[in-house]
């Protein structure tokens, strides 16, 4: 839940999130090799977001696996990297934890995004021509998250109506 909670503010959801779930497939379109559990968040009965896992396969170092949540506007409420093998002290500023900027951490650009906000070309980084920032040296990891992030949106966005409808699968 902690995790979760990161993610997606306690205050955006007012359900069980750990009971409100579906079984994502494996999904190529979330770099996903494995099922794994998509969970809804709703509050006061209506959809509130999606959390669930995305991972991009092109990372410096090899897969970077995400947690992601979309809120039910399409809007990115929070990423986090769940796990990586980036170069320690270069590439790791992924993870909040290890990011030096402690007042905003790297990932947390990507809050706030949407599809209606933000277009395709965008979803890149700078040095790409897009809006994402990256540290010099490390634009592999960065490059890789951003266009994961940019897929599982993309993702979301069409099937949003159906992955909060009861009991369905994607």
């Amino acid at each position: 839940m902690k995790l979760l909670n990161e993610v997606l503010p306690a205050a955006e959801y007012d359900n069980d999130l750990l009971s409100d779930t579906l079984t994502l497939p494996p999904t190529l379109e979330l770099g996903l090799k494995e099922s794994t559990t998509l969970y809804r968040a709703r509050k006061s009965g209506q959809p509130a977001a999606l959390v669930f896992e995305a991972a991009a396969p092109d990372g410096y170092a090899g897969r970077i696996k995400l947690l992601i949540a979309i809120r039910a506007d399409g809007s990115v409420a929070g990423v986090r990297v769940t796990q990586h093998k980036e170069t320690p002290g270069l590439g790791d500023y992924i993870e909040p934890k290890k990011d030096k900027n402690k007042e905003r951490p790297w990932i947390e650009q990507f809050t706030g995004l949407s599809l209606l906000s933000t277009p395709a070309k965008d979803w890149r980084v700078r040095k790409d021509g897009g809006k994402i920032d990256y540290y010099a040296g490390a634009t592999v990891s960065p490059r890789a998250i951003a266009k994961a992030v940019h897929n599982a949106v993309l993702w979301t966005d069409i099937r949003r109506e159906q992955l909060f409808s009861e009991g369905t699968n994607p």
